[in-house]
């Protein structure tokens, strides 16, 4: 093994190894020389290196193989980039759960992005910038000036320019969807919805009262048909629609249909909450409904699939002012307000672009991830090649709750049909979450394992599936 020196000056650590002249490519020669540094202590988490311009010098070697080196420390995980701040010693990742978790949608991490930096950075700046008593005090009215004009910007490229005082933040989008149906609608009331949809609504809906009625669909959406029928039958007031990479099926409804279900929406004086987290993630996706019916349809759009949960911000397009007073006076009763801190940080990160960054990164890793789950389940997959998840089709031999089961005793978590069923008998399906395992090898490892799973039959597990 070769030896190495440390020496700490004013926080950065001099060190370097001994080159042996007939050991090995001097790139793993440097690599392996940090591993052992870390494991025998004399290198230790939050050390800051070398440049690689002063290590190569230092050796006397090319800048590209220190280059390699570090490149290779960090698939090691023994080294971590803070930006502008230098290089250093990464912290040991202890693995919490062996879990494979396909469940959870959230958005994958993208390659390139510091994202340590980017929140520093940007915490750096609200503070630097904001009256921190106004960041630890309470907000009442729906986000800041500056917050609701962040929120405008962010929804520029859906309905081009708005007026911001017709956005409001919210903590997160189930907020804001609880919210509307307590604003929107009363107890006993229907809400109508597809027969596969976002878990969050039922939640709200039976937490608050209100009854789902699943609406009728085809590969398109839900039809509008079916919508005007189920309105008139049930007297809805509300409909709610996921139209854009639609959880759980991963469909995206063509712009004809939209155009047909706003007219629907007109004729019925239906109101509808087109809860729209996957637009900005989607190829060219068709204008929101809202775009064909201002007046009948409320927007919601998250940060949490775009960028990160942790912001637990969604910004609200109401455009009348009375709802909006309801509204607000609907989420002041269980969310007093979106955190100022984390929406000040929002704000920050779409005004000076890091937003669109982070995000250009995330759409660029979710279609990578994609390829991957194409090429590994094959005919199986049920993707649309961008955003966070496929809808993956069961062979008959499996259900949908025994096909979860049974990846879970494999140590893969899935979401079975059943957590999306709004009525009636769910579909023979899973969804499977692209995001959420933070390495693209241990997501590839998941998916080949669940693939090898669908090939066996139940039975061979015996009692292995409860």
């Amino acid at each position: 093994m070769s030896q190495l020196r440390t020496i700490q000056d004013e926080g950065l650590t001099i060190w370097f190894p001994r080159l042996a002249a007939r050991g090995g490519p001097r790139f793993l020669q440097i690599a392996d020389a940090l591993q052992a540094a870390v494991e025998d202590g004399s290198l230790k988490p939050g050390d800051r290196l070398p440049t690689q311009r002063q290590l190569a010098a230092q050796l006397g070697i090319d800048l590209t193989t220190v280059t390699r080196a570090y490149d290779d420390a960090r698939r090691r995980n023994l080294l971590e980039g803070r930006g502008a701040r230098g290089t250093y010693v990464a912290a040991p990742k202890a693995e919490l759960t062996s879990v494979l978790d396909l469940s959870m949608n959230t958005p994958p991490p993208p390659d390139g992005v510091d994202f340590d930096d980017l929140l520093r950075q940007g915490l750096s700046q609200v503070l630097m910038r904001a009256d921190n008593e106004l960041l630890m005090t309470y907000h009442l009215g729906g986000g800041s000036d500056a917050d609701r004009m962040a929120g405008a910007r962010w929804l520029a490229p859906m309905f081009g320019r708005l007026d911001a005082g017709q956005v409001i933040v919210c903590p997160g989008a189930q907020a804001a969807i609880a919210a509307l149906v307590l604003a929107l609608t009363a107890p006993g009331d229907t809400i109508l919805a597809e027969p596969m949809t976002y878990p969050g609504l039922r939640a709200a809906g039976t937490q608050f009262g209100r009854r789902i009625v699943a609406v009728e669909g085809d590969r398109h959406g839900m039809l509008p048909e079916r919508l005007e029928q189920a309105c008139r039958e049930h007297k809805a007031a509300l409909a709610y629609l996921n139209p854009t990479l639609q959880n759980p099926t991963a469909t995206t409804m063509p712009e004809r249909r939209r155009k047909e279900l706003a007219g629907v929406a007109k004729r019925c004086k239906l109101r509808i909450v087109e809860d729209d987290p996957y637009w900005l993630l989607a190829d060219a996706p068709p204008p929101p409904i809202a775009t064909f019916a201002p007046e009948q349809v409320v927007y919601v759009s998250t940060l949490s699939k775009c960028l990160t949960p942790g912001l637990r911000i969604a910004f609200v397009l109401l455009r009348d002012p009375h709802e909006r007073e309801r509204f607000l006076a609907a989420l002041r009763s269980f969310a007093l307000m979106a955190t100022p801190l984390t929406a000040a940080l929002a704000t920050q990160w779409i005004l000076d672009g890091s937003a669109a960054r982070l995000m250009e990164g995330v759409c660029k890793e979710a279609r990578l991830r994609h390829r991957m789950a194409r090429d590994v389940l094959a005919g199986r997959y049920g993707g649309a090649g961008d955003g966070l998840h496929v809808w993956l089709a069961l062979p008959a031999y499996w259900n949908s709750s025994q096909l979860a089961l049974a990846a879970d005793s494999e140590g893969i978590a899935v979401t079975p049909a059943e957590a999306f069923a709004t009525g009636g008998e769910a579909v023979n399906a899973i969804r499977i979450s692209l995001g959420s395992i933070k390495d693209r090898g241990r997501l590839q490892a998941g998916l080949q394992r669940l693939s090898g799973l669908l090939a066996r039959r139940p039975e061979s597990f015996g009692t292995a599936v409860v």
